[in-house]
């Protein structure tokens, strides 16, 4: 099993098929162009080689969330900066429907940002 498959298989379940249906619905968006590499211990998505988001969780709000590079350059109010310089994060309640579009929305724009 390689690092990134790891990180997933040790998060518990509803949360793991979460963030892997995530994970792949990310990478589908755009496959030419989208790729994934373990960094730091986890999993980033980049675009063109360069960062676009990532996978963590939050010990203050005890749930998983999806990190966005330029997320300073985001203006939604679903986002929280909580003192970040460069990213804004969403995060990932399993108990709710899956905002997928929101989420891909997201990564299109912040797209527009990485030369």
């Amino acid at each position: 099993m390689n690092p990134i498959q790891e990180y997933f298989y040790r998060i518990e379940e509803p949360e793991r098929s979460t963030l892997l249906f995530l994970r792949d619905t990310i990478l589908a968006s755009d496959p030419e162009n989208i790729t994934e590499t373990f960094s730091f211990g986890l999993p980033f998505i980049k675009y063109k080689k360069k960062m676009l988001c990532y996978f963590y969780y939050s010990k203050k709000y005890q749930k998983h969330y999806l990190s966005f590079y330029h997320g300073d350059r985001l203006d939604y109010p679903e986002l929280i900066q909580d003192g970040r310089k460069k990213f804004k994060i969403l995060l990932i309640n399993t108990e709710e429907d899956i905002p997928v579009e929101f989420i891909l929305n997201l990564t299109q724009e912040v797209k527009r940002y990485i030369k």
